[in-house]
């Protein structure tokens, strides 16, 4: 896969995109524990969730530390994490570089044309433009946007993320309603999330399923080591696919000995859309013999929410479009 594609992915998710693949950092016991097909689906998912209390202070599951002297009202995004905690705790984002507010369980297109855009895309946002906002907050990936913290030190308050699983995000989202004031939408949106992953758990398929995603013809495999999606599957379908690092991934020729019944596809678009990636794979021989090409259940997917979003909104998406596709 081009290196442009793969930064791009790791972010995401990702980041994703987000050359986001292998490098956006996954220390959550979630993400690592769903590698193997078989022991993938793991203890069912608790519904509980434990009281959100305010505060101006608080230190997330990386160990990061936040402190600020009253509740943000002016928060910048740079990546869609943010955006997406944001829309659960009834909030829009000062500015954003993302895409995923116009998707329609967001804000629709309409109310998210209305959010002013960060220039300098994902990669490089400019510092004078996020600065122009006089944000309270700024929300980063670690791992891409930590280079701008010196820069930023002084005028605002910078908070690097790096989720690695669903309950990273979930942790990020409880904090952020802690220094919002928002406690009880943090606790109904994680208490949504919470109950759709327990639903999809119970209705768990048998079928074998697979995340692809790329540009061209040099895909990549959402593995749950490296893509906070892809850590879901394997508690609600056969999902026996492991990460082989930034520099491995897998052939329609071990796709094709899988037998994949649902083939979930993340076309990402650098530039003008140029087509569909399945439209792309369909030229190999080998892709009409995959069993999910053979019986329909190729199914193309907005990848500003399943590689990019990441957050409890976004992976509620992914569960419902999912497990529909998986019956």
């Amino acid at each position: 896969m081009p290196r442009t594609a793969l930064r791009v992915r790791r972010w995401a998710a990702i980041a994703v995109l987000g050359g986001l693949l292998a490098g956006c950092g996954t220390t959550g016991g979630e993400s690592g524990a769903a590698a193997e097909p078989a022991a993938g689906a793991g203890p069912r998912t608790s519904t509980e969730v434990r009281p959100i209390k305010a505060a101006t202070e608080i230190t997330d599951a990386k160990g990061v530390t936040v402190s600020l002297e009253k509740p943000p009202q002016k928060i910048v995004c740079l990546v869609a994490l943010c955006d997406d905690i944001l829309v659960e705790l009834g909030m829009t984002p000062t500015a954003t570089n993302s895409a995923v507010l116009a998707h329609p369980e967001f804000l629709g297109k309409e109310k998210a044309a209305k959010v002013p855009v960060v220039p300098g895309g994902f990669l490089s946002p400019e510092v004078e433009a996020i600065l122009s906002h006089r944000p309270d907050l700024v929300i980063g990936l670690e791992d891409t946007h930590g280079k701008l913290a010196p820069a930023l030190k002084g005028a605002t308050t910078f908070w690097p993320v790096q989720p690695g699983s669903w309950k990273d995000s979930v942790g990020y989202l409880r904090d952020l309603a802690a220094l919002t004031g928002r406690t009880k939408e943090g606790e109904q949106a994680e208490k949504t999330f919470r109950a759709r992953l327990a639903k999809a758990e119970e209705a768990r398929s048998d079928k074998t399923a697979l995340i692809i995603f790329g540009s061209d013809e040099n895909f990549g495999v959402a593995t749950p080591e490296t893509d906070v999606a892809a850590g879901l599957f394997p508690k609600i379908s056969h999902y026996p696919w492991k990460s082989r690092g930034i520099d491995g991934s897998y052939s329609l020729e071990e796709i094709l000995a899988r037998d994949v019944d649902v083939l979930f596809v993340e076309t990402l678009s650098f530039g003008a859309p140029d087509g569909k990636l399945s439209d792309k794979l369909a030229k190999n021989p080998l892709w009409s013999r995959i069993p999910a090409v053979k019986n329909g259940k190729v199914i193309e997917v907005d990848s500003e929410v399943w590689a990019k979003g990441r957050g409890t909104r976004s992976l509620g998406v992914v569960l419902d479009e999912a497990t529909a596709a998986l019956r």
